[in-house]
């Protein structure tokens, strides 16, 4: 296997099984251009290997990641022209002008990469724990199954704190529910472990000191599975779900997200594609904490 900087690529249960960890613990495995670069090989990589049955995509550190790298030093270095410059930026719009540039390079690294591992031809685990915030959903639902530790918390923060209409990849009505996807792109608060398995988006709820150990035992389980099984199992779902119109919203929704886009773009003196103080919007550094969404409270901790 080759050596990745961001992502760790694990054998197990001789060879059936491949386990892929985000491995930038220090920023909370915020989804920098390289990171999501060499994901995608990883997952490519054991899609090819016809020993493995099943992908376990985890992360390292406090929480499974915190979402797209929104700034920090190394994200920033990825992206302005230098010699640190991800060769990312060059290719797939990162040299065209305005709307386009931005709608091409996250049309490829955050919208297509992410429906391509969802098809992947591989069964998929997702293995998570602490906080799951924004684009950090993305890679959870690209997976035909989701674990996670006792007191993970799922978010999208992303329309209280950036004016966006959710993520690029927009799975929220189908994992949440239509109503329920409105409340929480529309307060940014979060729901429990307990709250997801009840929708159905997760499977397993493990003790947070063996969810790593646990999931390996659910991944042996199901590589038990005669391969073609496992493959039409998840076709069949995956195409029951799209004839009801799963594919076609997402290619909408993106539509949507590059939209919206647009018009920050459009209403900032300084051009940044998302909302602003001005509008509206907390500063990010201010913002209240993400809270728990309870029934019978307006905001948890009031």
């Amino acid at each position: 296997m080759p050596e990745y900087e961001f992502v760790s690529y694990e054998a197990l249960d001789e060879g059936r099984i491949a386990r892929i960890m985000l491995n930038r613990p220090e920023a909370r495995n915020a989804q920098n251009r390289g990171m999501l670069v060499e994901l995608n090989e990883a997952f490519l990589a054991a899609e090819a290997d016809d020993e493995v049955r099943v992908v376990i995509l985890g992360g390292e550190g406090p929480m499974f990641s915190s979402g797209h790298d929104l700034g920090s030093k190394q994200s920033r270095e990825e992206y302005l022209p230098g010699p640190d410059q991800h060769p990312s930026y060059q290719v797939n719009g990162g040299t065209r002008r305005g709307a386009e540039s931005l709608m091409l390079q996250e049309w490829h690294h955050f919208f297509q990469n992410t429906r391509r591992w969802r098809n992947l031809r591989k069964i998929t685990i997702g293995q998570a724990h602490g906080d799951v915030y924004a684009a950090a959903l993305m890679l959870l639902w690209a997976c035909d199954l989701i674990v996670c530790a006792e007191g993970t918390r799922f978010a999208d923060v992303v329309g209280a704190r950036l004016g966006m209409c959710g993520v690029e990849y927009f799975a929220h009505p189908w994992e949440f529910g239509p109503r329920k996807a409105k409340e929480l792109l529309l307060t940014g608060d979060s729901i429990d472990a307990e709250e997801a398995h009840s929708l159905g988006m997760v499977s397993k709820i493990f003790p947070a000191d063996e969810v790593r150990d646990r999931t390996v035992e659910f991944a042996q389980r199901i590589a038990k599975l005669p391969t073609m099984s496992a493959l039409l199992i998840k076709e069949a779902v995956n195409q029951t779900v799209d004839n009801m119109g799963f594919y076609n919203a997402l290619n909408a929704c993106f539509t949507l997200h590059e939209l919206n886009h647009a018009h920050w773009a459009w209403a900032n003196e300084d051009r940044f594609p998302v909302a602003e103080e001005d509008s509206g919007i907390p500063n990010w550094r201010e913002a209240p904490p993400i809270v728990g969404a309870v029934k019978d409270k307006v905001r948890a901790d009031q």
